[in-house]
């Protein structure tokens, strides 16, 4: 099936696509819906990373930005795949019903299949598949109970995994953020001929959340030796 890959920057999304791949699909756009401080739908944080990572995975890139509103979420939406040629879009949700029930009802009035690969799967597996996959990401906001300012720009790996798993026993937060407990940045996969490299950022902490801002990254060339 030919599809475009609703694309964050985000290891869901990048995950998504990787799967999409993976079952032989043709994945040739990038959908990028770019909110401004806040979105009823959409991942807001590091959205000036994704052309680079675009880039990165010779895709074709679509950017449409929204107001935030849910009305302006979905007409933006619209208005990104709408003319496209394919037949479906990849999506990276997991147990979001509020996010899947919108994406899936501008999908059907433009007569697109969405294809979840991670859709209600147990949040322990897509953990542990995501990490075996290749995909390196970062945190970059974290915004509940447990998650302290350290987080900010760690990567997401096995460590990350176990004490995760802690805070959720603990908290009971989502393990994969899909809560909104924390946002991610991909720096790399195995779809990137480059990975991005973050040179600066900038770090706001207030009230026991924050968000790390890339401020500035380039792509680097991958050694295939």
């Amino acid at each position: 099936m030919r599809l475009a890959s609703l694309y964050s920057g985000g290891k869901d999304s990048s995950f998504s696509l990787y799967l999409a791949e993976q079952m032989g699909h043709d994945v040739p756009y990038i959908v990028n819906i770019r909110p401004g401080k806040g979105s009823w739908i959409f991942h807001v944080p590091n959205q000036d990373m994704v052309p680079l990572l675009a880039r990165s995975m010779k895709k074709t890139l679509r950017t449409v930005s929204t107001d935030g509103t849910e009305e302006g979420d979905m007409n933006a939406l619209r208005s990104a795949l709408s003319g496209l040629d394919v037949e479906g879009v990849v999506i990276g949700a997991v147990w979001s019903d509020y996010q899947w029930e919108r994406i899936n009802t501008v999908c059907g009035e433009l007569g697109l299949n969405v294809f979840a690969p991670l859709w209600r799967k147990d949040q322990r597996i897509v953990m542990n598949e995501l990490i075996d996959s290749g995909i390196e990401a970062v945190v970059v906001g974290a915004y509940a109970d447990g998650l302290s300012e350290k987080w900010l720009g760690r990567t997401i790996d096995r460590h990350a995994e176990k004490e995760l798993l802690a805070l959720s026993g603990r908290y009971g937060i989502s393990i994969i953020g899909e809560g909104g407990e924390y946002e991610s940045l991909t720096l790399d996969s195995p779809m990137q001929d480059s990975a991005l490299r973050i040179n600066r950022s900038e770090k706001e902490w207030k009230n026991g959340a924050g968000t790390m801002t890339v401020t500035d990254a380039v792509l680097v060339p991958k050694d295939r030796n």
